[in-house]
């Protein structure tokens, strides 16, 4: 159960490293007012991608940790759970390159990859339980 956990802290942290690559792309970074500076980026499409992605990130998260400890709590077996939080890092990486790279069909499908482990992992905690 141990690597699940450990990918929710690389999940937790995941959306900082697309946000510093957003910082480091763009002009002068200001940290005094970021959201102004990121409006200012309109033409800097790495910046963009890079927030994105960095964005997406928050939002895949609370469905991860849900399906992780849904799962952990209704005693799914370790060895189920831990290939799919292991899946779901691995995908939430390749998204933020596929983010990064522009490559929409790439990132959309690999972001369904993803939030299939995370259901999976519920709908596997809602069956057990039953």
């Amino acid at each position: 159960m141990a690597i699940a956990y450990w990918c929710i802290l690389i999940t937790a942290l995941l959306p900082y490293l697309w946000v510093f690559i957003a910082k480091r792309s763009g002009e002068r970074y200001n940290n005094r007012n970021p959201r102004a500076w990121l409006a200012k980026q309109d033409g800097n499409y790495k910046v963009q991608r890079a927030n994105a992605a960095h964005l997406n990130g928050f939002e895949a998260f609370p469905a991860f940790v849900a399906g992780v400890l849904m799962a952990q709590l209704a005693g799914v077996p370790a060895d189920t759970i831990t290939p799919l939080a292991i899946a779901f890092v691995v995908a939430r990486v390749l998204h933020g390159i596929f983010y990064l790279a522009d490559k929409q069909s790439l990132r959309s499908l690999i972001w369904l990859v993803g939030m299939l482990c995370a259901v999976a992992l519920m709908v596997l905690a809602a069956m057990r339980v039953a």
